[in-house]
């Protein structure tokens, strides 16, 4: 059963380490209820747990895939059993409507068997060339000590899969959760431990960003970091990551995704019967809080005024409320700064397009924001910046390469998706259109682990996909190894 209002100290070696600081996660439906309070971790903790993960990682890497790969499948299992209260507390702790925070659930079990599959794969090497009298192997071996900093919109899946594959090649791994969300790492390392981790191999150490996260960055034990999460933010693990500092013994690889701008386009012989319930499952599902909804439509001039009218009306159905009501459509944003961040846009909607919807039927006490529509030019502000929440800007457009051309402006290149009944059409977005992910004739958002691998390109992200066949590679080490079998002699076996 679900807990509210528990304790997640800091675990370090398996151990509680408790802090003077804290770091509270509320129901952001109600933000009098506190959820977690959780350790606030700073530079000491920090060493500490870097200390414990560099020693620790040797062994860990030494142990053969199958059983570090059994350990992965045990928790995955665990996952199963505890479903329904997992997903209990993301309803709660992130805002999660029941189906959604089911759905993060089944991911998160996803990630763990799927790396743990690519794992097995990577233990036996990549094939090479041979030639007479010589024996080449190709191997990979683990970077090392990895640190994950994780979001909060998919509060198990995206931590579980940030850890879940660089521990199945070898890596020991320091999770830094979101400050919104602490309490669902704090029960995903539990889990795993459960599932016969050893202890020192994975730490728990939520704090402040600017304070642990910029230090766990800039550690010189560190080799790589994983990051979901802000532009912003990226930018500057990135930037901080590329100094070289004493006791640094490699480059840092980052492995990071950015945040999106993402556009569906509506081609003029579209069914729109599909497209609207897609758009606005994509754009106001989960009150457009993830890094894939859809925040920008394109219509093409001869369908444009019957899709608007759609979907307007589809969004004036929708139900507000708290994520703990089955019939929920649009939940609460996170926090009092995203509800803040909501309205500022919707005043600036107003100033540069035509609201033709801006909802606030919404229940009192949480951090609640009805959708919002506004018809804009592509250049304006509120069709540029990623808000991440229920705004949707709407373009009217006159031909499909138009459309393309819109739907590239901008910095972003996450996911995208057109409504067309044209195979030629939709061939041409296929081809032109610069996003990680895009979608034909169905919601942009909801992608499956091992079915539609996730990531972006530009400023989205570096270019990796989660839940993909490569993904694994990012934390790994490539390794040569060729030896001269025409020898003189045998050595006796040792024993």
């Amino acid at each position: 059963p679900l807990e509210i209002g528990f304790d997640a100290p800091l675990l370090i070696d398996g151990d509680a380490v408790w802090t003077a600081g804290e770091i509270v996660s509320v129901d952001p439906g109600d933000p009098e209820r506190v959820i977690c309070r959780a350790g606030r971790a700073g530079a000491d903790e920090a060493d500490l747990a870097l200390a414990t993960a560099e020693s620790a990682q040797a062994r860990w890497a030494s142990t053969p895939a199958v059983e570090r790969v059994a350990v992965l499948r045990r928790a995955a299992a665990l996952m199963r059993e505890r479903r329904w209260s997992l997903a209990a507390h993301e309803v709660f702790e992130a805002g999660k409507p029941w189906a959604e925070a089911d759905a993060d659930v089944c991911e998160a079990i996803d990630y763990l068997e799927y790396y743990g599959r690519h794992a097995l794969r990577l233990a036996h090497g990549a094939e090479v060339e041979q030639a007479p009298g010589e024996a080449n192997r190709y191997a990979y071996a683990a970077r090392g000590v990895g640190v994950a900093i994780t979001p909060w919109n998919f509060p198990l899946a995206i931590p579980t899969g940030m850890v879940a594959g660089p521990l199945a090649a070898g890596n020991a791994m320091v999770l830094k959760p979101a400050e919104q969300a602490p309490g669902m790492s704090y029960e995903l390392v539990n889990l795993l431990l459960e599932a016969g981790l050893p202890p020192g191999v994975l730490a728990y150490l939520p704090g402040v960003g600017e304070e642990v996260g910029r230090y766990l960055v800039e550690h010189p034990a560190v080799s790589f970091v994983n990051f979901t999460g802000s532009r912003a933010v990226a930018l500057d693990i990135v930037e901080r990551a590329s100094v070289h500092r004493d006791g640094q013994g490699q480059v840092k690889r980052i492995v990071a995704e950015m945040g999106g701008k993402n556009a569906i386009i509506v081609d003029d012989d579209a069914d729109v019967d599909v497209a609207v319930p897609a758009v606005v499952t994509s754009a106001f599902g989960y009150a457009g809080q993830k890094c894939s909804a859809c925040s920008r439509l394109i219509v093409l001039d001869a369908v444009f005024d019957e899709t608007l009218d759609r979907l307007v009306g589809a969004a004036r159905l929708l139900r507000i409320g708290h994520a703990r009501d089955m019939a929920t459509q649009v939940p609460p944003l996170i926090d009092e700064d995203a509800l803040r961040r909501l309205h500022e846009y919707r005043e600036v909607a107003g100033s540069e397009g035509e609201v033709v919807l801006a909802r606030d039927d919404v229940p009192d006490g949480g951090y609640y924001v009805g959708p919002t529509v506004v018809v804009t030019e592509p250049g304006s502000r509120v069709s540029r910046d990623e808000i991440f929440g229920p705004l949707l800007t709407v373009h009217r457009v006159p031909d499909f390469d138009a459309a393309i051309e819109v739907a590239n402006a901008g910095e972003y290149g996450l996911t995208g998706g057109v409504f067309s009944r044209s195979p030629t059409r939709i061939r041409r977005a296929a081809e032109a259109l610069r996003v990680g992910n895009l979608y034909v004739n169905r919601p942009i958002t909801g992608a499956v682990v091992g079915r539609q691998p996730f990531g972006g390109l530009r400023l989205s992200g570096v270019g990796s996909k989660a839940g993909g066949p490569d993904y694994l590679l990012q934390v790994v080490e490539p390794r040569v190894i060729s030896e001269n079998t025409i020898r003189q002699g045998f050595a006796p076996l040792d024993e």
